[in-house]
């Protein structure tokens, strides 16, 4: 018996077979590519996480402005371990001083460094004590120092960025010649203050963001007698220290009465223009701790700015008095809520809060 191995017969795979299997090759790829694009799409369109402003700016006074290096204000950052963004210095009118004039070479190296330059700007002598009749208020209404201001403020003008300019300040003290508690009047600052805006405004110094500011304490029923008004003010400001000892004060002590004063009198950003703490008769870091990372942003939220007086003046109110003090501040202003030095492109007059930059 032969054995004989038949082939299954042959199948014969038509044109039609073919692309109907290429036609759901393409159909697949097609669904595919398409489920790729859209994926991709949405996850491109998602809005990225964008981190919240800063809300206080962060500054100083400090020695050893000397252009272009800043070594006071370098050194100061250093052991701040943050950048700061508003840069305040003093200057007095009277030529004895040798910086009465603006200053466009200092301006535009603060600017360079990315923070808003602020002048505290003194009429009077520095040095020679609060009596000083020829720089009563009723001779700066008067015009008797009009061709300086007119100067100071033409060379602001061309300058041409914005800057902080806390003219005339602690008016309610008695330690200035414009001071109230020297014999003025508050309709004599109101005055006096009023002709130095109106000057600036006639030449066109728009640039100036004007900051108005008292001393926290005393009688605070005399501050809205000495507001100037809206239209001459863009930031209110109060400067206050603790000055330590058997008159130990927190924070919210020294400056609590003086801010609700304040805001009842003008709907404006507020700024701390000068503030310390000694380290007599409390804890320095402590009060520091305090102030920062509680009091401003839970009690004091309309509080814009501030600006730490780093000189070894009536105390040492340096931060790096102590290495305790000195770490309590850099972990303190290492919060996001204090902007920082990044302020080199602002053209926006008057300056408005962080927040707000655009």
């Amino acid at each position: 018996m032969n054995n004989y191995y038949t082939p299954a017969p042959r199948r014969n795979i038509t044109p039609f077979v073919i692309l109907g299997v290429l036609f759901v090759v393409v159909i697949v790829g097609v669904v595919l590519l398409t489920f790729l694009y859209l994926h991709s799409s949405s996850q491109s369109q998602q809005p990225a996480v964008s981190q919240p402003k800063p809300q206080i700016y962060i500054g100083a006074n400090v020695k050893g402005l000397d252009p272009p290096g800043l070594p006071g204000l370098t050194s100061f950052e250093a052991q701040a371990n943050k950048n700061i963004a508003i840069v305040m210095w003093f200057q007095a009118w009277d030529a004895s001083s040798g910086k009465q004039n603006f200053d466009p070479t200092l301006m535009s190296a603060v600017r360079d460094h990315g923070s808003i330059p602020m002048v505290t700007w003194e009429p009077w002598n520095p040095g020679t004590g609060p009596n000083q009749p020829n720089y009563s208020l009723k001779n700066i209404t008067q015009g008797h120092f009009d061709s300086y201001i007119t100067g100071f403020a033409q060379a602001a003008k061309a300058w041409g960025h914005p800057f902080f300019l806390r003219f005339a300040h602690e008016m309610n003290g008695n330690w200035y010649p414009w001071g109230i508690a020297n014999g003025n009047k508050p309709q004599d600052y109101v005055k006096a203050w009023r002709h130095v805006h109106d000057i600036f405004t006639q030449v066109g110094a728009t640039n100036v963001t004007w900051v108005w500011a008292v001393s926290a304490g005393g009688n605070i029923d005399t501050y809205p007698s000495l507001y100037p008004g809206d239209s001459y003010v863009d930031w209110i400001a109060m400067d206050g220290y603790n000055h330590g000892g058997k008159k130990w004060q927190t924070f919210s002590k020294v400056f609590g009465k003086t801010y609700q004063k304040l805001l009842t009198i003008a709907s404006k950003p507020v700024m701390i223009a000068e503030t310390a703490t000694s380290s007599k008769g409390g804890s320095e870091p402590g009060w520091i701790t305090d102030a920062f990372t509680t009091e401003l942003p839970n009690n004091f939220t309309q509080v814009k700015a501030v600006i730490w007086f780093d000189e070894n003046k009536e105390q040492n109110w340096t931060i790096n008095s102590t290495a305790t003090t000195q770490q309590a501040f850099a972990t303190a202003v290492h919060a996001p809520i204090y902007a920082s030095n990044q302020y080199g492109n602002l053209n926006t007059s008057p300056i408005p809060p962080p927040q707000n930059v655009p």
